[in-house]
């Protein structure tokens, strides 16, 4: 969708055939003669970029609940969007730990960040690309906020004025399916210079960046992977949380809707073990920042032998930060009876060959709901 397609998605004419489409698509599927009656007559780009709208609003529930019926989308914002409960666990950390009012949000990516900041702080909102800053101007009323203000700007000649500068570098992997964040517009290099010069603020990335992209992580005083419902959203690297730079880079994983946060605590490598009665499967968090040492110190195990990054113990630990399984079925002993359907099995690389454990899970929490703007 270019610009002048998404302008005329907000007329009057575009509106409601939106509306119309939207309300025929309810059921999940449109039919199809109710979709012809409401393309005739009208013009083509309008009609697609209005179905396309219908399409990745459905895509986006999962993301942001009650808000995806409203909001205008790209596949970028969709795709490239954490959950809305992460911006929301964001703006709670910078209400506790930032005494800032004014805000710049720049380098807007699915705008969800600026928007959901702009809650409680007065957010200036900058991006380059004018498609970007109409979409996020024209969500900004959806989410219930007066204090979000766009501006169509290249964000490296910007004239930061906040207290704070936010800044999204979250993209799609390159060519060769990986990321260089030195080959994005701003590179990541600017992105520090900025927010260290500015002295508190955030820069968002993508949680899988690959070794040496990121030299001492940045030198920020954390960096922070968050998950939602066990799946690996965004890296977040965090500046100005303490009156002094931090002598070296804290490692957290933080798990959504739990909003609970692990901290690295220069754990060695714990030893490997046989298998246990139990096997845990640490969140991808947990993972991703290298903090699968405390998980297994926190259930008094271990690494699974051969099991990569499965951990084992005897003893039944409830954590946030990693799932249970009680194993029931360890060769030679008979297979799991057929009545336990839900039971899982884990494939082990041990050195004297492969050995398949089998297990069920162990009750976890319900998540909560999704956020509701103020």
């Amino acid at each position: 969708m270019d610009l002048q397609a998404f302008r005329t998605l907000l007329t009057d004419e575009g509106r409601s055939l939106l509306a119309a489409l939207q309300e025929a698509d309810a059921g999940g599927e449109m039919e199809a003669a109710a979709a012809a009656a409401l393309r005739q007559g009208r013009p083509a780009a309008l009609v697609a970029a209005a179905e396309e709208q219908v399409r990745l609003r459905g895509l986006a529930a999962a993301k942001f609940g009650e808000f995806a019926p409203r909001i205008f989308l790209t596949p970028d914002l969709v795709e490239l969007s954490s959950h809305l409960a992460v911006s929301d666990y964001k703006l709670d950390r910078v209400l506790a730990a930032m005494g800032v009012v004014l805000i710049d949000a720049m380098c807007l990516g699915s705008s969800a960040d600026g928007l959901v900041l702009s809650w409680s702080h007065h957010t200036t909102a900058v991006d380059a690309d004018p498609l970007t800053v109409e979409i996020a101007a024209a969500n900004a009323p959806v989410v219930n906020t007066g204090l979000f203000f766009p501006e169509c700007e290249d964000p490296a000649r910007f004239d930061s004025q906040g207290e704070a500068v936010f800044i999204d570098l979250v993209r799609r992997p390159g060519p060769d399916g990986g990321h260089d964040p030195e080959s994005y517009g701003p590179p990541l290099s600017w992105a520090l210079e900025r927010v260290r010069t500015t002295g508190t603020g955030w820069i968002r990335l993508v949680p899988d960046l690959p070794p040496g992209a990121l030299p001492g992580l940045g030198r920020a005083d954390e960096a922070e992977w968050i998950s939602y419902a066990g799946v690996v959203q965004e890296l977040v690297l965090w500046f100005g949380l303490h009156f002094e730079p931090a002598p070296v880079t804290a490692r957290k994983a933080t798990v959504l809707p739990a909003r609970a946060s692990l901290t690295a605590r220069g754990l060695p490598e714990p030893s490997v073990r046989p298998p246990g009665r139990y096997v845990y499967v640490p969140d991808p968090a947990v993972v991703h920042a290298g903090l699968v040492a405390e998980v297994a110190e926190d259930i008094a195990g271990g690494p699974l032998d051969g099991g990569g990054t499965l951990l084992t113990s005897d003893e039944l630990r409830h954590t946030p930060f990693a799932t249970a399984y009680e194993v029931i079925g360890v060769p030679p002993h008979a297979p799991v009876p057929e009545e336990l359907v839900e039971s899982v099995e884990f494939v082990v690389a041990r050195a004297d060959g492969p050995m398949t454990l089998s297990a069920v899970p162990v009750p976890v929490p319900v998540p909560a709901p999704f956020p509701q703007a103020p």
